[in-house]
C-alpha cells in the first residue's frame, strides 16, 4: 500500500521574510499593520511573497505574545429573530473599514445571560468589545456586569457601550427621549390628536425614554395622553400585533399609534392589514428606520437612527487613546414622516 504524501507545511513569517528578502522584524511589521519605518519597495515585496506562499496570521499566536488579540468583539444581547439588527450591521460595516477581525457573541434575554456573554468575550482576549443592548430599571445584575467588564479592561482591553448613559465606560448612546418628543410634535402638526402608545417591557430604559418622550411632545401640544392608552408588553412584532387587537377592542377613538420600535409598528401595520376593512383607518409610526421598511406598504413614517455613525463611533472611543473619565457620545436621530401618517389637514 503506496504512503500518502506528508501534508504541505503552512507558511511561517520566516518564509516570507526569507522571500522577500527582508528581516522577519521588517515583515512582521508589514503583515501585522505597522508600515512605519518600512520603505514601500520592501513593504510590496513582503506583501507580494506572503500572496505567493499564501501566508496567513496565526492570530492564536499573536494573542498569546501580545496579550491581546486585535480586532472587535460585539456582545449584543436579545438579538431579534424576525428583522436584522442594525447595529450589528453598522458594527460589522465600521469594523471591517478599518481592516479589523469580527467577532459576534449573541447573549440571551435574561440580564444574566449578558454577564454569562462578558465572560465568555474575556476568554476571546480581544482588542475591543462593544456591547449592545438596552438595560432594565430593575437589573439586579448590573453590578456583576460592571465587574466581569471592569476586569476586563484591567487585563488590557477596551469597553464601549452602544446603549444608555449611566455605566463607567465610554458609552454611545441615542436620544431617544427627544426622538419620540419629535414624532408627537410631528404628528400633532400633522393634524392627529388621538393617540396611543404600543410601549415595551414595562422596565425597558430604551422604550421607557421613547414613551416618555411622546408623551412629554403630546403635552406641549396641550394634548394628554391617559395611561390606558400605553400598551405595556413584549418589545417584538408579534407582541405589538396582539396588542394592537386588544387596543381597538377598547371604546376610545385612535386616530395614530406610536410603537416605539419599527419591527413593533410594522406588527401593528400587519394587524390592521390584516383586518381589512374591519379596521379604521389609523395612522402608524415607529423609531429606528430599519432596512426592512424599504419593502413595506405604506412606507413607514419613523425616527431615522444613522446607525453606522454610531457603529463608527464606538470604535473611534474604543481604538483611540483612553480619557481620564468615561466619554459620552449622545446620537441624534430625525422624524421621516412617510404614507403610513397622511396629512388631516
Amino acid at each position: 500500500m503506496a504512503e500518502e504524501p506528508p501534508l504541505a507545511r503552512a507558511a511561517r513569517l520566516a518564509d516570507v521574510a526569507e522571500l522577500a528578502g527582508v528581516s522577519p522584524a521588517t515583515a512582521s511589521r508589514v503583515l501585522n499593520g505597522g508600515h512605519r519605518g518600512v520603505r514601500e519597495g520592501n513593504r510590496q515585496r513582503v506583501l507580494d511573497a506572503a500572496k505567493r506562499l499564501g501566508y496567513t496570521a496565526n492570530l492564536a499566536a499573536q494573542t498569546v505574545a501580545r496579550g491581546r488579540g486585535r480586532g472587535v468583539t460585539l456582545v449584543a444581547k436579545g438579538m431579534p429573530d424576525d428583522y436584522a439588527n442594525p447595529v450589528t450591521a453598522g458594527v460589522v460595516s465600521a469594523a471591517q473599514r478599518r481592516g479589523l477581525p469580527f467577532t459576534l457573541i449573541s447573549a440571551g434575554t435574561e440580564p444574566a445571560d449578558l454577564v454569562e456573554a462578558v465572560n465568555m468575550a474575556r476568554g476571546n482576549r480581544p482588542e475591543l468589545l462593544v456591547l449592545a443592548g438596552g438595560r432594565m430599571a430593575d437589573d439586579a445584575t448590573i453590578p456583576d456586569l460592571v465587574d466581569a467588564l471592569q476586569r476586563y479592561e484591567d487585563e488590557g482591553g477596551r469597553v464601549v457601550l452602544i446603549t444608555q448613559t449611566g455605566l463607567p465606560f465610554d458609552t454611545v448612546s441615542y436620544a431617544n427621549h427627544q426622538g419620540g418628543r419629535d414624532m408627537a410634535t410631528t404628528l400633532v402638526d400633522l393634524g392627529y390628536r388621538n393617540f396611543a402608545v404600543i410601549s415595551g417591557l414595562k422596565h425597558g430604559l430604551t422604550q421607557r425614554e421613547r414613551t416618555d418622550g411622546f408623551i412629554e411632545g403630546l403635552a406641549a401640544s396641550g394634548i394628554t395622553l391617559p395611561a390606558d392608552r400605553v400598551l405595556i408588553g413584549q418589545f417584538d412584532r408579534d407582541a405589538a400585533y396582539a396588542m394592537t387587537g386588544e387596543l381597538l377592542r377598547r371604546p376610545i377613538e385612535v386616530d395614530a399609534i406610536f410603537a416605539v420600535n419599527d419591527a413593533m409598528a410594522l406588527g401593528v401595520l400587519t394587524f390592521l392589514r390584516d383586518r381589512g376593512g374591519t379596521a379604521p383607518r389609523i395612522a402608524v409610526a415607529g423609531f429606528d428606520d430599519i432596512k426592512a421598511l424599504r419593502d413595506v406598504t405604506p412606507a413607514l413614517t419613523t425616527v431615522h437612527l444613522p446607525w453606522e455613525s454610531a457603529a463608527d463611533e464606538a470604535l473611534r472611543m474604543g481604538l483611540g487613546p483612553r480619557s481620564p473619565e468615561p466619554q459620552v457620545s449622545v446620537i441624534e436621530g430625525h422624524v421621516v414622516v412617510r404614507e403610513s401618517t397622511p396629512p388631516l389637514r
